[in-house]
């Protein structure tokens, strides 16, 4: 996988991780002073990322602005995602580090020391030309200054120092690089997602005021069918009930099955009802069909069910997807009232330790098994239904989690840039620093600094994890570096469903017409 931040990137970083100089994380690998440490605890030195600038200013997120008709979120979601605008298009490309890996190499002692050689003259007044030896103006002779050799080489790891500062810390890009052109696009969602089969749709949301994309028009009326340039069709929904595609496009009269791309027990059989509903009926012209997902694979179940060749493009939290929507993101901090608010939460509220929000409990998931070995040693208050959590308090998930200084963001499975609302919404615009079990850490620092979070891969044993927590308790002054990020960035939580439905547009908008089919989708999304 590419880096997505500075890769996403990505969510997830995925595309999107690095450090400010002078400005040194607190982890066990830096610092053993701590008690606990040992074994492989150390997340390892601070890495120098380049990469290809930042997100467009005009792509970031209008504060303030909350999303309208919002609908059901995904399955596994501890609470609905918050809605956010973006001031901006965004369509990125998959190519940044190597743009910006190819910009920033150009800055070597070598390189530089050339390019520096002429500097120095410019200060002193001097004109442009060979800044060595004897220069004459008229019938005067001037003296220019001598450079030797160590000299031309200091300029250029000067050079080459001012180059590295001025990348450190840029989180990549997002996917999304230059604004869309606003020809007119037709979106039509087939279901409402999750339980929307039998449910009134709702009122599409108007991209152009929520997201800045024009010319979308979305579409819940299934007779406009044969007028959308694109159909999106939730996987959940996909697999459950009884099949309901969209007809065969041109034909008139037919028996209900055969109107039907069926989701087939036997692949062999599914991928033959595809292949001759593609050869006699085909789909209206130019038509792409779009596959939508939001949960991981272990919580997609009929991956294995779908015919070959069925979808167009990919649309789900992968950084890899054709239409990339993580459920989060970090974008450049450009105005004051960007979330969150303040370079670091107030502790005088933090009056609990660690907390933790879990809708889905379930013994065999990992994160339980880490939490049980975790609360022998440290408390954690556990919050959400199932297991020993009590209720969510009446203020709110994101206030009662800002009373603490850590939260569990432990995701249900751990899968390629499944990276949910737990790390965006729950831990970092609530203002708690994130304690993260999921993909491993270089996974997560595609899409945030690696000095903003705290993975349990970085500890041998969940009782030194334990010891590291209670050691940042005792110390706000090192705690506090795991908000050094909030001075150059803000954090955007995607809206569902009205985001991934207004990319889709805006993907069509930039894609054109170059045909594409998805292979075999399963074994894409659950490598």
């Amino acid at each position: 996988m590419r880096r997505l931040w500075g890769a996403a990137r990505e969510p997830g970083s995925t595309g999107w991780g690095g450090e400010r100089a002078g400005t040194q994380p607190e982890t066990p690998g830096a610092d053993r002073s701590w008690p606990g440490a040992s074994g492989r605890g150390g997340a390892g030195g601070a890495r120098l990322r380049c990469l290809a600038g930042s997100p467009r200013s005009g792509g970031a997120p209008r504060p303030g602005l909350r999303r309208r008709g919002a609908g059901p979120r995904p399955l596994d979601s501890e609470t609905a995602p918050s809605g956010s605008r973006a001031r901006g298009g965004w369509q990125r490309r998959r190519e940044p580090q190597q743009q910006h890996e190819s910009r920033c190499r150009s800055s070597t002692p070598a390189d530089a020391r050339r390019a520096a050689a002429a500097l120095p003259a410019r200060a002193m007044g001097a004109p442009w030309g060979s800044v060595a030896g004897w220069r004459r103006r008229g019938r005067r002779t001037v003296r220019g200054p001598r450079w030797t050799a160590s000299a031309l080489a200091a300029a250029g790891l000067l050079c080459t120092a001012l180059a590295a500062y001025a990348c450190w810390e840029q989180l990549p890009p997002l996917p999304w690089g230059s604004p869309a052109p606003s020809r007119p696009v037709g979106v039509l969602l087939w279901w409402e997602p999750f339980g929307g089969r039998s449910g009134a749709a709702r009122q599409p949301p108007d991209c152009r005021l929520r997201f800045n994309i024009s010319g979308c028009r979305l579409l819940t009326d299934r007779a406009a069918y044969g007028e959308a340039q694109a159909v999106l069709f939730h996987h959940r929904d996909l697999v459950r009930g009884p099949p309901d595609w969209p007809p065969p496009w041109g034909a008139r009269v037919r028996i209900a099955e055969e109107l039907e791309l069926r989701v087939l027990n036997d692949e062999e059989e599914a991928a033959a009802a595809a292949k001759a509903l593609a050869i006699s009926s085909p789909r209206p012209p130019g038509q792409r069909w779009v596959w939508m997902n939001f949960e991981s694979p272990s919580y997609s179940p009929g991956l294995h069910n779908l015919a070959s060749d069925l979808f167009n493009w990919t649309l789900s939290y992968r950084a890899d997807s054709d239409v990339f929507v993580p459920y989060g993101y970090l974008y450049p901090r450009s105005h004051p009232s960007d979330q969150p608010l303040g370079l670091a939460p107030p502790l005088a509220r933090k009056r609990g330790l660690v907390a933790w929000v879990v809708s889905h409990w379930d013994e065999r998931q990992a994160r339980v098994r880490y939490y049980h070995q975790l609360s022998q040693h440290i408390p954690v208050d556990v919050f959400g239904r199932g297991g020993p959590g009590q209720p969510v308090p009446d203020s709110g998930l994101l206030h009662t989690v800002a009373r603490y200084k850590f939260y569990l963001a432990f995701e249900n499975s751990q899968h390629l840039d499944y990276i949910t609302e737990k790390l965006w919404r729950n831990s970092l615009l609530a203002g708690a620093v994130p304690v993260v079990l999921g993909p491993d850490r270089a996974n997560y620092e595609r899409f945030v600094p690696r000095s903003a979070f705290i993975h349990v891969d970085d500890f041998p044993s969940a009782a030194s994890l334990a010891a590291y927590l209670l050691f940042l308790d005792r110390n706000p002054a090192v705690y506090r570096r795991y908000f050094s990020w909030r001075r150059s960035y803000a954090v955007h939580i995607t809206s569902f469903w009205d985001e991934p439905w207004c990319r889709a547009c805006q993907a069509v908008q930039v894609a054109g017409d170059r045909p594409k089919s998805i292979r075999n989708l399963a074994s894409w999304f659950e490598r």
